[in-house]
């Protein structure tokens, strides 16, 4: 496929369901068992765009939403964009689009929210793959693991949870708001040396060049650290229940560096983890290929 035939926004068809007050934008490709697929920070739906033709031609229903703030979803008549609200969102959105059980895949924020509505949604979660996430810290068990990034990796973190207001007013063009994300494709080195091209970076940070959503995707960071920013305590903790996939893309600078010992632990009936080669943060991006057969795989018995 060519760069430009890759890199279309067009090129999924896309359904937009009114859930709790907002419209959520969402990929609605296949017909079969749903596969959910729940995009992080600083990313859309976009960052599916590998993903997305390979499993529905598998045989899959592929579900892949703007969570509320992104891209092409609305903004939050509450004001929350925590993880239980992004949670309950896709809740709703199952409920819209007549789905009753989904395998969640996902990493960085859209991991903790599929592990929180793993536990708060459980009859509608089959199965679950997970990479490069946010995990709960089992303070008796994870002892003596390398449980936090490097510091030099976090200042972003903290300047996002504690001072966004300030961030988003010096970020005061969408040349600038496009400039700052698209340090966390390159700079920053969370993706493995030279797995985004200048074109894909592009069509990753244009949907934040809006001032409006890029504020609204620093408020999770916020609830991090502020309780008003919270709509409910997020449900995130060991699940003894769900049957997960595990993999981890340990080119990433910024999760944890032990993340796939950590996970198995978070999941106990795992498959993997699997390491893989050259890949970092973006993983459904990076190593879509891996992706991609470790879900048909981990799946297969779905179809």
């Amino acid at each position: 496929m060519s760069p430009a035939a890759e890199l279309d926004p067009t090129r999924f068809r896309v359904r937009r369901c009114a859930v709790r007050g907002l419209e959520l934008a969402c990929v609605d490709e296949g017909s079969g068992p749903a596969l959910l697929l729940v995009h992080g920070w600083p990313e859309t739906k976009r960052i599916f765009w590998r993903n997305v033709a390979p499993l529905r031609d598998a045989g899959f229903r592929v579900l892949v939403p703007d969570l509320r703030g992104f891209g092409e979803s609305g903004l939050a008549p509450d004001g929350f964009y925590d993880v239980p609200s992004h949670s309950r969102d896709l809740a709703a959105l199952l409920d819209a689009l007549g789905v009753e059980t989904c395998v969640p895949v996902a990493g960085d924020l859209g991991g903790a929210v599929i592990q929180d509505f793993a536990r708060r949604f459980p009859e509608r979660v089959s199965r679950l793959v997970l990479f490069n996430s946010p995990l709960p810290y089992l303070k008796d068990r994870m002892a003596g693991m390398r449980t936090r990034p490097a510091a030099e990796a976090a200042d972003y973190f903290v300047r996002q949870g504690t001072d966004a207001d300030a961030l988003a007013c010096e970020l005061d063009s969408p040349e600038q708001r496009r400039r700052y994300i698209a340090t966390f494709y390159g700079s920053r080195f969370w993706a493995h040396p030279g797995t985004f091209t200048r074109e894909a970076v592009d069509f990753m940070t244009e949907p934040f060049a809006d001032g409006a959503k890029l504020r609204a995707s620093f408020a999770n960071y916020e609830s991090s650290f502020d309780a008003a920013k919270r709509s409910e305590p997020p449900l995130l903790a060991e699940n003894l229940a769900v049957e997960a996939l595990i993999l981890y893309g340990a080119s990433d600078h910024v999760i944890y560096p032990e993340f796939d010992r950590m996970a198995a632990l978070v999941f106990p009936n795992h498959v993997g983890p699997f390491l893989v080669r050259d890949s970092g943060h973006f993983l459904q991006w990076e190593a879509a290929h891996a992706l991609n057969s470790g879900i048909r795989a981990f799946c297969r018995d779905l179809l």
